[in-house]
């Protein structure tokens, strides 16, 4: 998978809708955009290998067609190291910046303080992105011209899937370095803040279907899901949101971003548990209602 330099990002994302929708299901690739602005990577002090090592490489390729499936699919173009959208908009380490950020900046998270904010600090194992604070203006520049598009799209798509069906799920797709788990046993984690985000039978499903296929599942550690899973997961008005973090060793050769032999077998098992997911009934997905209704 090759990046791409260029002036600007146009479109910024992409949106790809099934052409007879089945299921209320959405799958969001945020991390997967390789289009790296031309400015960004002059400005940064790191070259574009390194730069890359935060992009949830291929994932929106493994993923894209759920939309024969009836199932819709959207995926940013942008990198995650230039915006992260599955951050709160404003989520910006002030020691990055030249000028004061604004007074509803959250400037005090956990991800901010390791460097993993809207705008990214640091990339890979803690390598510094910019050789110099950035202007503020170019970071509310960035929130303006991609963070705010994006997720009122996702928004407005989660709704439109509530009208038509009455419920709306949202997976979350990314991936995980091979080297992140103590346990380079395991391939896949489903994260569902816990079992808040959606209704059970959704992990149920995916988990009991990758373990069929002979895949190493966890549960929540340590990917319980981002702002993006926490924000858009609310079960009980029928909005439900899942994560799944794929380890990058059962797909590609993590060195040169390049698919592997067994990208193929990944994609088809992937689009397998989506299949099965598509199957689940209105019940299971029904708001849940209070003993007072």
């Amino acid at each position: 998978m090759m990046a791409v330099i260029a002036d600007t990002i146009d479109p910024v994302f992409e949106i790809v809708q099934p052409a007879l929708p089945i299921a209320p299901f959405l799958f969001n690739s945020p991390h997967s955009g390789v289009v790296y602005p031309r400015a960004f990577v002059e400005q940064s002090r790191l070259e574009l290998p390194t730069l890359r090592r935060s992009e949830d490489t291929l994932v929106d390729a493994l993923f894209r067609d759920v939309t024969r499936l009836g199932m819709g699919f959207m995926r940013a173009h942008f990198p995650r190291c230039y915006l992260d959208v599955n951050r709160e908009p404003y989520e910006l380490d002030p020691r990055m910046f030249e000028g004061r950020l604004p007074a509803y900046a959250n400037t005090r998270s956990m991800r901010v303080s390791g460097g993993l904010g809207t705008i990214a600090r640091i990339v890979g194992e803690a390598q510094e992105i910019y050789a110099r604070r950035i202007p503020v203006d170019e970071a509310i520049t960035r929130i303006d011209a991609l963070y705010k598009p994006y997720h009122r799209a996702l928004r407005q798509l989660m709704v439109q899937m509530q009208r038509s069906f009455g419920v709306a799920v949202l997976v979350d797709c990314h991936s995980m370095p091979s080297g992140c788990q103590r346990d380079s046993r395991v391939d896949i984690v489903i994260g569902d803040r816990y079992g808040t985000s959606c209704a059970a039978a959704i992990p149920d499903i995916m988990e009991a279907e990758l373990r069929r296929r002979g895949y190493s599942v966890v549960r929540n550690k340590p990917y319980a899901g981002g702002f993006i899973t926490e924000h858009y997961g609310n079960p009980a008005s029928g909005m439900h949101a899942v994560q799944i973090e794929i380890n990058r060793a059962l797909y590609m050769h993590e060195a040169t971003y390049q698919p592997s032999e067994r990208f193929e077998i990944v994609r088809s098992d992937l689009l397998d548990v989506a299949l099965a997911l598509s199957r689940i009934t209105h019940i299971e997905l029904a708001p849940l209602r209070t003993a007072a209704e």
